[in-house]
């Protein structure tokens, strides 16, 4: 019986981590659209959502299927509800890299206001937390997933230089405005892809050691 258990919780390890890849993919794809004006790159970002969605679903008929019929204890209990958690914000994540994409797709054709110098790494580094986060997981690595945790200091300080760009950039000619206001929105998701990152690493936390640091606020987002 916990052999067979044992081979459920590692296909659902691997789950995660596929889904994890979906979400990375997503992130790169849509902010390499914005950069090159690619619309069908971004497009392609968009329609990878639907393969997120339908991950989450999976996973979560899987973790059901764990608690129902195999009545775990409470250490395998915490890493099911964690992973069930998870999934949600790795869903958010999908939700975020479309609508990256479909402002890329709104500004393309248009000439650039500034080198988007600031915007690959926030992008780089989100989903760097993301793989990281999940990596926790699934190596149940404490440290690792603290790191994530501590990494989002990064995510933010590069949200507040793009905002000082912007801002400057508006300043200097108001006729910028309007790209830099959905320049502003793309970092914003990305700085909520970071925060959903946290969450995951906080559940990572709470499957090993049974405490909850306490989530971001990213309800609703």
């Amino acid at each position: 019986m916990r052999s067979t258990f044992d081979k459920q919780l590692q296909t659902l390890n691997t789950q995660l981590i596929e889904m994890g890849m979906l979400v990375e993919t997503a992130i790169a794809a849509s902010v390499e659209a914005l950069k090159k004006q690619d619309v069908q790159l971004a497009k392609k970002a968009i329609a990878s959502d639907a393969e997120v969605d339908q991950k989450e679903k999976d996973i979560e008929t899987l973790c059901l299927k764990l608690l129902l019929q195999q009545q775990p204890v409470a250490k395998d209990l915490r890493l099911i509800s964690a992973a069930l958690k998870m999934i949600t914000d790795m869903e958010r994540i999908g939700d975020q890299a479309a609508d990256i994409a479909e402002i890329s797709i709104y500004l393309s054709g248009q000439p650039a206001v500034k080198k988007l110098e600031h915007i690959p790494q926030m992008a780089e580094a989100t989903a760097k937390m993301v793989t990281e986060s999940i990596d926790a997981f699934v190596k149940k690595d404490l440290a690792l997933a603290r790191q994530v945790i501590d990494y989002d200091d990064i995510v933010d300080a590069l949200f507040d230089a793009i905002k000082s760009d912007l801002i400057e950039l508006i300043g200097a000619d108001s006729a910028n405005g309007g790209r830099a206001i959905d320049l502003i929105m793309i970092a914003k998701y990305l700085e909520r892809i970071g925060d959903h990152a946290v969450n995951i690493a906080e559940w990572v936390v709470f499957s090993i050691t049974g405490k909850h640091v306490g989530a971001t606020e990213t309800e609703g987002e």
